[in-house]
């Protein structure tokens, strides 16, 4: 294992600046963000206006003062786990940790971001758990399975053998 170097002096308080500045232009949730340093790590903190201190993540210093590894605070672990950033990557600046993490940390609270991508986007089709344990069915299948029918506005599609019913 590498030996990480610690984080300059130069670099903490361009860490420390950064977000300072960057927490008033894009976060008014936050009153002040703190930033303490601990060798090659330097872990940001969150302050509500009533006080409170949210945990929100850790940078990894690298030898760069412009990109950081990055690591969200994760309360039910009570630790710091790696992650990606909202732009997609495992690195970069301390600005994009700050939106990932307040992102996911403040809109948790009632807070939503400024301005920002749209959140809740799923890959998959929303699932219904039956009554029993394991299996998941569709909401197609949940609403054809009402005891009163599907809604009138529920159109189910054909299914693929109906579309291949031409028999000999």
């Amino acid at each position: 294992m590498r030996h990480m170097p610690a984080i300059p002096q130069s670099t903490r308080d361009s860490i420390t600046w950064r977000l300072l500045q960057h927490a008033g232009t894009h976060w008014p949730q936050l009153s002040t963000v703190q930033v303490r340093c601990r060798g090659s790590f330097a872990y940001i903190t969150g302050v509500l206006p009533g006080g409170e201190q949210i945990p929100l993540f850790r940078l990894r210093y690298g030898g760069s003062a412009h990109s950081f590894g990055f690591a969200i605070y994760s309360a039910a672990h009570g630790s710091y786990d790696d992650a990606v950033l909202r732009t997609g990557l495992p690195t970069g600046t301390p600005q994009e940790a700050l939106d990932t993490a307040c992102t996911v940390h403040l809109a948790g609270l009632g807070h939503e971001p400024a301005d920002g991508p749209p959140a809740n986007l799923r890959s998959h089709p929303l699932s219904v758990a039956p009554a029993g344990r394991g299996s998941h069915r569709s909401i197609g299948a949940a609403l054809a399975a009402a005891p009163d029918g599907p809604p009138p506005w529920y159109m189910s599609a054909p299914t693929p053998r109906a579309w291949c019913s031409a028999g000999p």
